[in-house]
């Protein structure tokens, strides 16, 4: 066993008020309608909440084809297209919405936007669910972007209506830097009223910031497929503290350990704490640990269920 080292642990870290939301509308509607239940898409992209909805009976779906006319089926906590919403009401579907209730502000705000006359280009990272959601809110095209050099390829004038949008789970910083971008490029554009990055990302972000000088190791419980997850591990790595994202603890390795004194643990908004306590324990395994929960941002959102579900029989 490795000499003792002190783990500090990020606050606030893990699940968020829309992910808390998500997952309380999957186990209300088995408790309400039994299983099977159907989830278009992961429910929320964290393969250890994924596998006990399995296991309970919910059938995570891409393709509405295969869902059973007049079944139960949940919109995942990214949000969907408006073609989605229209091919679940031809199949006579009865939908239970748990889009994120701040992606929700995002699509009534690009349908505001466009309604208008305003071009929208939206930040974000192409084939993400979220983006895929809030880009099909309108017919017309919105133009993705992903980095600074992506603004130098926009092909509007000055005079254009131009207006931007963000995906909820990006780096703060790097959205930052593709934002005074595009207003150096286009000084008129229209930009959020408030920026679009969700509350959760922002503080999950500054904690790990807050946490950084103390720690020569993190690591960040998430899935790969967990945008707000990823950038925790990539915004330590911009410290130059090696990062580590993991969603089981079969996955931790010792030698990540050697010569390592301080130990930082974080997770994503869509990481429960019941996994975060597993890779703590994996952890402890490995080596000798005093553990110390650091002071932060207390959170006091929440969000209400869908009424129709809470009426439901």
């Amino acid at each position: 066993m490795i000499s003792s080292k002190t783990i500090y642990l990020a606050q606030p870290r893990g699940f968020c008020a829309g992910v808390e939301r998500a997952i309380l509308i999957v186990e209300e509607a088995l408790k309400r309608f039994g299983a099977p239940i159907y989830v278009r898409h992961e429910i929320i992209h964290n393969a250890y909440v994924v596998k006990d909805f399995e296991s309970k009976g919910v059938v995570f779906v891409n393709d509405l084809s295969l869902v059973p006319k007049g079944a139960i089926l949940i919109f995942s906590a990214h949000g969907v297209s408006k073609a989605v919403r229209f091919e679940a009401d031809e199949h006579e579907l009865t939908v239970f919405d748990a889009t994120c209730p701040l992606v929700a502000k995002v699509h009534a705000e690009v349908v505001r936007l466009k309604e208008r006359g305003y071009q929208i280009i939206m930040i974000g990272h192409h084939g993400h669910p979220e983006v895929e959601g809030t880009m099909g809110q309108v017919d017309a095209s919105i133009h993705l972007i992903e980095c600074v050099s992506d603004v130098a390829k926009l092909n509007f004038s000055e005079s254009d209506l131009l207006a931007y949008v963000t995906q909820t789970t990006l780096s703060i910083d790097e959205t930052h830097e593709i934002a005074a971008a595009l207003v150096q490029r286009y000084p008129q554009i229209h930009a959020p009223k408030r920026q679009d990055i969700c509350y959760a990302t922002q503080n999950r972000q500054d904690a790990v910031k807050a946490m950084a000088p103390q720690v020569d190791l993190v690591i960040v419980v998430g899935s790969q497929n967990s945008s707000n997850s990823k950038r925790l591990q990539e915004l330590a790595t911009s410290l130059h503290i090696p990062a580590y994202l993991v969603d089981e603890p079969s996955q931790i390795q010792n030698k990540w350990f050697r010569g390592v004194a301080n130990i930082g643990i974080t997770a994503g908004a869509s990481a429960p704490e019941a996994l975060t306590a597993k890779i703590i324990e994996a952890v402890g395994f490995i080596c000798q640990a005093k553990i110390l929960a650091l002071d932060g941002i207390e959170e006091n959102v929440n969000f209400s269920l869908p009424k129709a579900l809470l009426q439901a029989a």
